[in-house]
């Protein structure tokens, strides 16, 4: 049931944005309990509210089950996450969802809690990077159909799979997300965002075993902004082409990022012998500093891990309006900057503005590979930038 508060309280409520008439609903259970049923419970009932309600889960660690909080919701909905859920480490068979928040339009997820998803049994076993047949893995917190959302101040640790997934959003923000998990760690990709719109991820901080933040099919206004990775695959657009019902991306805005010791920087990746033919536009990398990263600025649209297809076939992927600008720092490998686009459809209008990345191995100096793209070259490029002739397949010049 609803809570009921003095004058003081509601000042409270008020300076925090949180109507005065706000139901509150505070999940019972003593620390190192189950709290699944009744967090349910208040989140059914917090749902079901006709004001704004706010559900509390207090200090201490808790064990949480499988759980889908499903809306639509009467009123905007919080959830103030305090505490720490750890999921079971044993229970990793065929599963592919831990916490789930779905179908909820006005909704806050923030409180400075832990989401502790109990990884290390399920990387022991975990084999979806090398097949396609492989045991489901339950993502740690999934965000499916959530419009108006604000996210904030949570922490995600040791996931099975995906840390977070974004599916079908409109109009969310993610700020001060921390992620962590051991870089050996397989599939525990930070964030991860499919056919969304107006998304933002700010002044976040992300160490994991696969991509900090990847972007799927399907997106359309993303920003990325102030986020620091390492360890990780970097930030990385796609990969795209491997399904054949994947949708147009549009307008992807990576800028005033740090990546730190990690296998990639700045990607866009999509597979040969591509499913579809679709078209990834407007996407651009900005004030970007490296440390120490392996590929720090690559298109690969030979993205084929583990030979799981047909390389023969170029990708039908068509990247067009993309830019690189402004980014610096230092590189692990001698090759710089690699552009690896498809001969089947090179990329068009893309852009590369003041490139300064440094190599000091023994191989140097750094290089700047270039296939299948022409770029077009503003302010100074280090190392020297690849120019030649690009030869269009007929109707697409």
């Amino acid at each position: 049931m609803g809570s009921y508060f003095g004058i003081s309280t509601i000042l409270v409520l008020c300076l925090l944005g949180i109507s005065a008439n706000a139901h509150v609903f505070t999940v019972p259970g003593a620390p190192g309990s189950d709290i699944t049923k009744a967090l349910l419970k208040a989140f059914t009932d917090a749902c079901q509210a006709p004001a704004p309600s706010k559900v509390v889960i207090p200090k201490g660690q808790f064990k949480l089950g499988e759980i889908e909080m499903r809306g639509p919701c009467k009123a905007p909905i919080e959830v103030c996450m305090q505490g720490t859920v750890r999921a079971d480490g044993g229970s990793i068979a065929g599963k592919d969802r831990w916490v789930v928040f779905s179908k909820i339009n006005g909704f806050k997820l923030n409180g400075g809690g832990i989401f502790d998803g109990e990884g290390n049994a399920a990387w022991r076993t975990n084999n979806c990077h090398k097949t396609f047949q492989c045991k489901k893995l339950p993502m740690s917190v999934r965000f499916d159909f959530v419009d108006n959302a604000d996210i904030r101040d949570i922490t995600s640790i040791d996931a099975k799979n995906f840390h977070i997934n974004v599916i079908s959003g409109k109009n969310m923000t993610f700020d001060n997300i921390k992620i962590n998990a051991p870089a050996e760690s397989p599939n525990t990709d930070g964030i991860h965002l499919g056919r969304c719109t107006d998304v933002k991820i700010l002044n976040t901080k992300i160490a994991t075993g696969d991509d900090c933040i990847s972007v799927g099919d399907e997106m359309t206004n993303l920003l990325i902004e102030g986020v620091t990775c390492g360890p990780g695959h970097g930030i990385s657009i796609g990969s795209l082409g491997r399904y054949n019902w994947e949708k147009n991306v549009n307008g992807v805005t990576v800028k005033k990022c740090t990546l730190i010791g990690t296998d990639n920087g700045v990607r866009i990746k999509t597979w040969p012998s591509a499913a579809c033919t679709t078209t990834a536009s407007g996407i651009h990398f900005e004030d970007i500093t490296l440390d120490n990263v392996l590929n720090p600025v690559i298109i690969d649209q030979e993205y084929c891990p583990h030979n799981q297809c047909n390389k023969a076939k170029p990708s039908t992927i068509k990247l067009v309006d993309v830019s690189f600008k402004n980014i610096k720092g230092t590189s692990k490998t001698k090759e710089a900057v690699k552009l690896l686009c498809s001969k089947g459809f090179p990329c068009q209008n893309v852009e590369i503005g003041n490139i300064d990345i440094k190599y000091t191995g023994a191989d140097g100096p750094a290089v700047f590979q270039c296939s299948n793209v022409v770029p077009k070259l503003t302010g100074v490029q280090n190392p020297k930038a690849c120019t030649g002739p690009v030869t269009m397949p007929p109707g697409q010049d």
